[in-house]
């Protein structure tokens, strides 16, 4: 089974479970994705975070079932997980333009959100310059903060990430030469991020530390204004290259590096089986 075969697989799962609780890390499982990594390929197939694609698609079914199925609006907020009539009806009115209540009135107007389904998209108009790494163990130290799965990404610590990085400057003193901003997925689902540098000193009781093993790397080099080339190549990296490419994410922290001027996006992959 191939990358877009399993993701279409948790599409599959997401489907069948619109009218129950859906469990998000069992999605990923059969994308063979950690959570983190699934939804985030998810939003860059889907152009949409995967927790409004469901909101969207269970609004959707709910109307066909108040329209073709004459079902009570607090029996569909119940069958589609709203914890009462009142917060499904705001969230009905607010994707649909109307009441939960008036669907069944003649010339309203419903909106509907078809399933997505997962397929290579042939463009061909951006080149993606990247080349694999085999890179020794190594350590960093810098600043962590964990990052709940469920939750949008978007740590405190950017507020002070200037400062941070300046702070790290000392110790950044290896042949791998400048910042590190690492994601790995730890034993809950959530998401450890750190600001680091790779370093041989001794970590301060002020700093994390984080031994990261020998590993194969895909490194893509960004190019253009940030931050936008920086979203533009993962967008890339996730529903171009991987389903094309011979490899598949490893078990290890991914890294944008940023040296001078600059960036890059390291993955760990392993050749696919």
């Amino acid at each position: 089974m191939d990358v877009l075969d399993r993701i279409n697989a948790a599409i599959s799962y997401i489907e069948d479970h619109l009218d129950a609780e859906i469990d998000y890390a069992e999605a990923a499982r059969a994308a063979c994705f950690s959570e983190h990594h699934f939804k985030r390929m998810f939003s860059f197939l889907a152009g949409v975070s995967l927790t409004e694609y469901v909101r969207r698609r269970r609004l959707t079914l709910a109307a066909f079932d108040l329209l073709e199925h004459d079902m009570k609006v607090i029996d569909a907020a119940v069958k589609y997980g709203y914890n009462s009539p009142d917060a499904f009806s705001r969230a009905f009115q607010l994707l649909h333009g109307i009441a939960p209540s008036s669907v069944r009135n003649a010339d309203v107007s419903l909106k509907a959100y078809p399933r997505i389904t997962s397929q290579i998209s042939i463009k061909g108009d951006a080149e993606m310059n990247y080349r694999i790494v085999e890179k020794e163990a190594f350590t960093v130290v810098g600043k962590k903060e964990t990052v709940a799965a469920h939750a949008a990404f978007h740590p405190r610590m950017w507020e002070q990430i200037e400062a941070i990085e300046e702070s790290l400057k000392p110790y950044d003193n290896t042949l791998f030469p400048g910042t590190l901003h690492l994601s790995l997925t730890n034993d809950t689902g959530d998401i450890d991020y750190y600001i680091a540098v790779a370093t041989s000193k001794p970590c301060p009781e002020t700093f994390d530390r984080l031994n990261i093993p020998g590993q194969l790397w895909a490194v893509f080099q960004v190019e253009g204004e940030m931050p936008e080339a920086l979203l533009t190549t993962w967008e890339q990296v996730y529903t171009e290259w991987f389903p094309t490419s011979n490899y598949e994410l490893a078990e290890a922290p991914e890294m944008v590096r940023g040296h001078a001027a600059n960036h890059e996006i390291w993955i760990p992959v392993k050749k696919r089986k």
